[in-house]
């Protein structure tokens, strides 16, 4: 009952949002010679007055309810058609209706108002104790396109307070994505970062074989945690917020960058084996920790998905068109499901009980080599899997 109520409040206030419906009860008024006009909502059980123009004292302001049953807009509800009576009294139909006779009125036009969806609203309607000559072409016409034109309006303030609603829920869900992103950028990382160093000093420290390995688990662990949040705030920014970001530098030097991220790997993975082809024979304008960001992403996932004893391939070189990466592993092939969606977010191929991660080291990988306008692809074969990696050696992406 109070949703009722609710709604027919909300009705009442979208009616007095439209200034447009005061000047056409005043219309109405005026061509008919009606002295009093309405726009009603009329429902199931119901019949309420939106809006009101009354020179003829009939005593109904806006927010006035009428019984619904003693009305001539219940019926036209359901049959969803115009009643216009020029005089009750000479009218077949109407002459013995209880509802002229209760209001006191002898003239009488309703047109209904039918929203976009096909949903009855209510009626535009004037009536007047005299004799009104209203039953003609051009009159209802007029009716017909006011009703039409109240119809249009409640639209769009119904399609204006979505937008505002939708609106106040992006704005919400921003502070919402600030707020994660604060949380993934510093208070995860604080933790992470003492984890971190304090396994460095235990590993000084500390000389026995039994603690290294425990400090080498405690550093594997905080560098695989830490590619996590680096993704994670990489896939927030990209699809939370305007895409993944790069700052382009003139002649960057990839060769150096692509060295320090395998010296990077070699220390979580000491017994793997990288083999290096590199060959750089022009300048790359690219955004370098990007670049390395990428090629950790694929370095990760070469070393999780490859057998121990295996090398892992990379092959870099560069010329005056384009810069060219390659990391190859042995290991199985990808199923071709697989294929379908590796560089979709929180999608991986099939994984071993020890090869954990949400799946969107690929997708990162993917928007990097976007953002620089090149393009990341993907080969696989019983034998060996190969990503690719090809960018502009200048800025002609921008």
């Amino acid at each position: 009952m109070q949703n009722s109520q609710n709604n027919i409040l909300n009705d009442i206030e979208a009616i007095g949002k439209i200034p447009a419906v005061a000047h056409i009860l005043e219309i109405v008024c005026n061509i008919t010679g009606m002295g009093f006009s309405a726009v009603a909502r009329v429902t199931s059980d119901k019949w309420i007055a939106c809006e009101v123009k009354d020179s003829i004292n009939f005593g109904l302001v806006t927010g006035g309810e009428l019984k619904l049953e003693t009305t001539i807009c219940n019926e036209i509800r359901q049959h969803q058609n115009p009643v216009i009576i020029d005089d009750v009294a000479t009218d077949l139909h109407f002459s013995h209706h209880q509802t002229p006779k209760m209001y006191g009125f002898r003239s009488y036009i309703s047109m209904p108002i039918i929203l976009k969806n096909g949903d009855f609203f209510g009626t535009l309607c004037a009536i007047d104790p005299s004799p009104a000559k209203v039953n003609t072409p051009s009159t209802i016409s007029t009716f017909r396109m006011f009703a039409d034109l109240i119809a249009f309006h409640l639209d769009a303030v119904e399609q204006l307070a979505a937008s505002e609603e939708k609106l106040q829920q992006e704005l919400e869900t921003a502070v919402l994505r600030e707020q994660f992103i604060a949380i993934l950028g510093h208070d995860l990382r604080n933790p992470l970062n003492a984890i971190s160093s304090s396994a460095q000093l235990l590993d000084r420290l500390n000389h026995e074989d039994r603690s290294h390995r425990l400090v080498n688990i405690i550093r594997d662990s905080s560098y695989r945690i830490n590619g996590l949040i680096e993704n994670m705030l990489d896939f927030a920014s990209g699809r939370l917020g305007g895409g993944i970001s790069i700052s382009l530098n003139q002649d960057e030097n990839l060769e150096k960058i692509l060295i320090q991220v395998v010296d990077e790997m070699q220390a979580v993975w000491p017994d793997r084996n990288i083999k290096l082809n590199f060959d750089f024979q022009s300048p790359v304008i690219a955004d370098g920790k990007r670049v390395a960001q990428l090629f950790s992403n694929l370095l990760g996932n070469a070393l999780n998905y490859s057998p121990p004893e295996s090398t892992i391939e990379v092959t870099a070189f560069s010329n005056a068109k384009e810069f060219n990466l390659f990391v190859a592993n042995e290991g199985k092939k990808i199923p071709d499901a697989a294929m379908e969606r590796l560089f979709q977010p929180f999608s991986r191929g099939e994984v071993e009980p020890n090869q954990k991660g949400l799946g969107l080291g690929l997708y990162i990988a993917s928007e990097i080599a976007n953002a620089h306008g090149g393009e990341l692809s993907v080969s696989s074969t019983d034998d060996k899997t190969c990503f690719t990696l090809i960018i502009p050696t200048n800025d002609s992406s921008k």
